[in-house]
């Protein structure tokens, strides 16, 4: 229970923020990206048509980076059209590049947004997570 307790304080930490006091003694140590987040949004402009015309390219494409361990998951977005990928890189730039060349960069998409994922960094803050001295 007292696990259950610090996990949600921590996440309270970090969606709040740590103020100076909380974080006296310790710096907080920068989170490294081991993924990245990509959301791809269909242009509300385009007709359904426009956007099958271009699929067949872009499911193979998407199924070759995930064959090639570059796609570990993949999701289509419950509230718009469109589609999410956690990708298997760290860098913004490789992934961009990356997904554009599955076919992502075309004019179907209204936005292509990524987004380094890493670490829950305030579970730093839980007893015992300290590093020693």
């Amino acid at each position: 229970m007292k696990f259950v307790s610090a996990a949600a304080l921590a996440l309270v930490g970090c969606l709040v923020g740590f103020n100076s006091a909380n974080a006296q003694g310790a710096a907080m140590k920068t989170t490294p990206a081991t993924k990245i987040l990509a959301i791809g949004t269909i242009n509300p402009g385009f007709e359904q048509s426009q956007v099958f015309s271009v699929l067949p390219e872009e499911v193979r494409g998407t199924v070759d980076l995930y064959l090639n361990g570059k796609i570990e998951q993949w999701y289509s977005l419950k509230e718009k059209q469109g589609v999410a990928f956690i990708i298997n890189v760290t860098d913004l730039a490789v992934a961009r590049e990356m997904l554009e060349k599955a076919t992502f960069g075309q004019s179907t998409y209204d936005e292509l947004r990524t987004d380094p994922l890493g670490p829950l960094n305030p579970l730093r803050f839980l007893q015992g997570m300290q590093p020693k001295p």
